[in-house]
């Protein structure tokens, strides 16, 4: 089974519902339940996508949207190696850096996220969820 890790650009494309995006969302989603992908955050995606989320919604609800999430995706841990390879790193944003360095740290297959740029730097593969969708 393929492990991919999940921007939460995606993520939010689908617990937002955002149009242009959706279809996109769902389809890689769909096939996380059917189980025929294994799906990966870090723990910095759940904790900002509760804060983005609870700008929009109330408490219960952003809870109620993670835990939903959170019966589909697998968090990878961060560890003081994952920071310190990010502090060392050539990515210009540091979030993406321990993000990129967690799935390699783990041996993820794939980075799927709409912000492409942001992972230039990565030895794994990147696609965005049309791409990867396509690929199957």
């Amino acid at each position: 089974m393929e492990k991919v890790f999940i921007d939460a650009d995606v993520i939010l494309d689908l617990l937002e519902q955002r149009k242009d995006f959706l279809e996109d969302a769902t389809s890689l989603f769909a096939l996380v339940e059917e189980r025929k992908i294994a799906a990966f955050v870090s723990p910095l995606i759940i904790a900002n996508l509760y804060y983005i989320l609870r700008k929009k919604t109330d408490h219960a609800r952003a809870h109620e949207l993670l835990h939903r999430l959170r019966l589909l995706v697998r968090i990878l841990p961060v560890t003081e190696k994952t920071i310190d390879l990010a502090l060392t790193s050539a990515f210009s944003d540091f979030e993406d850096a321990i993000q990129y360095y967690a799935a390699l740290e783990h041996a993820i297959d794939c980075i799927i996220t709409r912000n492409k740029r942001d992972f230039k730097k990565s030895e794994i593969p990147v696609y965005t969820p049309s791409e990867f969708l396509q690929m199957l």
